[in-house]
C-alpha cells in the first residue's frame, strides 16, 4: 500500500455522498488504517454541492485534506469539473455517466464510466442502491480495501434493506467496463 491514499468523492445532496466517504473511512479503521475524513456540502438540504474527503495510511496523517486524490468518485457535472484536475496522473476518476455527460479526454488519468444508478434501477428499480453498487466497484478497483471489510461497513452504516445492498456490492464488484 502507498504511504498515503486520498479519495474524493462529490456530488450533490442526497445521493450518499457522505454515506460512501464513511463507509471508506470504516474500512480503513477495520484494516488498522490511520484514516481522516472531512466532509463539506452547500446550505441545501437536498440538491445542493457536497464532498467527503478520506485519507488513508499506514502512519500517522499529516493533513486530511486531499489535494491529489488517488480516487475521485464523480456523481455530477459540476463535481466533475470541479475536482478533475487534481487526480494525478496515476489516479483514477469513476464517474457515474447519468450525472457526466462529457468527460474531459485530455486529463493524463485513468478514466471509468460506471452507471451506478442505471445499474440501480435495471436490477432494484430503485436509485438508492446506486451508493452501494459504487462501493462494490470501489472494492474492486482499490487494492488497498479489503473487499469483506468494505461490505461488512456497508451493512453496518447503512441499517436497513441488508440483502439488497449485499446484491448490489456483490453487481457492483463484478461489473466489467
Amino acid at each position: 500500500m502507498k504511504d498515503r491514499i486520498e479519495f474524493v468523492a462529490s456530488g450533490f445532496g442526497g445521493q450518499g455522498v457522505v454515506r460512501l466517504g464513511q463507509i471508506v473511512g470504516e474500512t480503513g479503521v477495520k484494516q488498522g488504517l490511520h484514516v481522516a475524513m472531512l466532509k463539506s456540502h452547500g446550505t441545501e438540504m437536498r440538491g445542493g454541492y457536497v464532498r467527503s474527503q478520506v485519507v488513508l495510511s499506514e502512519k500517522i496523517i499529516d493533513s486530511p485534506m486531499c489535494e491529489s486524490p488517488d480516487y475521485f468518485i464523480a456523481l455530477s457535472s459540476a463535481a466533475y469539473d470541479r475536482f478533475k484536475d487534481t487526480v494525478p496522473e496515476d489516479g483514477l476518476i469513476i464517474y457515474d455517466p447519468a450525472f457526466v455527460e462529457e468527460v474531459d479526454e485530455a486529463l493524463p488519468c485513468t478514466q471509468r464510466a460506471f452507471p451506478a444508478k442505471a445499474l440501480a434501477m435495471e436490477h432494484f428499480d430503485n436509485a438508492l442502491f446506486a451508493n452501494s453498487l459504487a462501493l462494490g466497484h470501489i472494492a474492486r478497483v482499490v487494492g488497498a480495501l479489503e473487499k469483506d471489510l468494505v461490505l461488512e461497513s456497508l451493512l453496518q452504516i447503512i441499517p436497513k434493506f441488508h440483502d439488497k445492498n449485499r446484491e448490489a456490492f456483490q453487481i457492483g464488484f463484478e461489473y466489467a467496463d
